[in-house]
């Protein structure tokens, strides 16, 4: 996959969306570009964006002639390509447990996590407004349901879909990445399986470059 043309992620990579693709894309060896999206100005609901991406989010993708949308496919799609295994689609089974711990990752630990961040760093760092910590406690009772249940499964496997590192366990590197900086970092204390499974993924050498991009965006 590296010695083809680069392929292009539209986005800011601050963004956790592009950052997840940008971590799968370090775990392929891929050589990309980075379009960045200015999001505050409005580019992303732009008739050049919207025509990669229906919805007017980040990050897009081009491969080539395809144009894919959505990040979770969008990192799938280039694992895949990248011959990767952390997919784990050798096996069906230890495939779907991927896929199920994706989509617990998506509308669990991520859903709470975006209206932390949102308030903990949009509001104040891009709108000069202060966090609404109602909101913020009210998501952090949410993220704290997720956190039991993957503390209990971390008590019993090295990571979320068994005991191998996988997409479902990456995915949630771009939000911890948020939490670890946050007022609300304290949060894993209580999770001591879930703080040692964060540390290591972050660890990680693709987590690492992405995340200092994210911080330099």
């Amino acid at each position: 996959m590296g010695t083809e043309a680069k392929v292009k992620v539209f986005g800011p990579a601050r963004s956790t969306c592009v950052a997840r693709v940008l971590v799968c894309l370090e775990e392929v060896g891929a050589e990309y570009e980075l379009v960045h999206v200015h999001l505050l100005a409005g580019d992303h609901k732009g008739p050049a964006h919207l025509a990669r991406t229906p919805f007017g989010q980040v990050p897009a993708f081009q491969d080539g002639d395809l144009i894919l949308f959505e990040s979770r496919a969008i990192s799938r799609y280039v694992l895949r390509k990248g011959a990767s295994d952390l997919l784990r689609e050798s096996s069906l089974g230890e495939s779907a447990a991927v896929d199920a711990w994706l989509e617990a990752e998506s509308h669990n630990f991520d859903r709470a996590m975006s209206a932390i961040t949102f308030q903990c760093f949009v509001v104040p760092m891009f709108m000069g407004g202060t966090a609404d910590q109602m909101v913020v406690g009210e998501n952090l009772e949410k993220l704290k349901v997720a956190l039991r249940v993957y503390e209990e499964r971390l008590s019993r496997y090295r990571y979320l879909a068994g005991d191998f590192i996988s997409l479902a366990d990456l995915s949630h590197c771009p939000m911890a990445h948020y939490l670890l900086a946050s007022p609300c970092a304290s949060v894993l204390d209580a999770y001591p399986c879930v703080k040692a499974w964060v540390d290591g993924i972050m660890d990680r050498p693709s987590v690492k470059k992405v995340m200092e991009l994210m911080d330099a965006s």
